[in-house]
């Protein structure tokens, strides 16, 4: 493979956060009498971007709500949780991102999560040493599992789909990195792992094999 590039995911592959997103809507739903639990969590929301998630609850729990009302507490309350504390790295993710870029790998984090909590990950990590280009849901008509977000990171890094591989833990993210015809390497984790991964180039355990992986097959 000739690997130039490599597309990271955000949550669930870089840092520790499906729980914690798992809560917080947990939290959102709560005043409407609704209890959300993990494995419905699991089962429907996890990976997904915070407009499709609350269109589809809106819809399953026929809430006397508007997304845009779901939008903007669940926002609210990212924003009080993060103003605490980012959410915590996945072990090895960081070691992982500077060993790839040290190899001369582009790198870009490509999350379907908004600006706002990519971003206090990035401060808090110091991620822009390592990582050129991150693309948000807040930068793409239609977020994942479309194809958009995946599109956009190899635009702006200049690179092809077939110089590119993905690193994801979703199946709703595997499916928009080989929409854009990038090869995905799938790293199932306790909220994902009965998601389906056939389509991935491979499955690994963790992110550091995963990264050894590409760093073997990379120019």
């Amino acid at each position: 493979m000739n690997i130039k590039a490599v597309l990271i995911d955000h949550d669930g592959t870089i840092v520790d956060s499906e729980f914690s997103h798992y809560r917080l809507w947990a939290k959102v739903l709560d005043p409407f009498d609704i209890s959300l639990t993990e494995t419905d969590y699991k089962k429907y929301y996890a990976g997904m971007p915070t407009l499709p998630n609350a269109v589809d609850m809106i819809q399953r729990f026929d809430m006397k709500a508007t997304r845009e009302e779901l939008i903007e507490n669940k926002l609210k309350a990212n924003q009080a949780f993060l103003a605490h504390n980012p959410f915590p790295l996945i072990p090895g993710a960081l070691e992982s991102i500077e060993k790839l870029h040290n190899h001369g790998l582009k790198l870009a984090i490509v999350t379907g999560a908004n600006q706002h909590g990519l971003s206090r990950t990035v401060e808090a990590y110091g991620l822009d040493k390592f990582v050129s280009t991150f693309v948000s849901s807040d930068d793409v008509t239609h977020s994942k599992p479309a194809p958009d977000c995946y599109l956009l990171a190899m635009e702006k890094l200049g690179v092809k789909a077939h110089e590119s591989v993905a690193i994801e833990d979703t199946e709703h993210g595997m499916k928009a990195a080989v929409g854009a015809g990038v090869k995905c390497l799938a790293i199932p984790t306790e909220i994902s792992e009965h998601h389906n991964f056939d389509t991935a180039s491979a499955v690994f355990r963790d992110i550091v094999t995963a990264s050894d992986w590409i760093i073997d097959r990379a120019v």
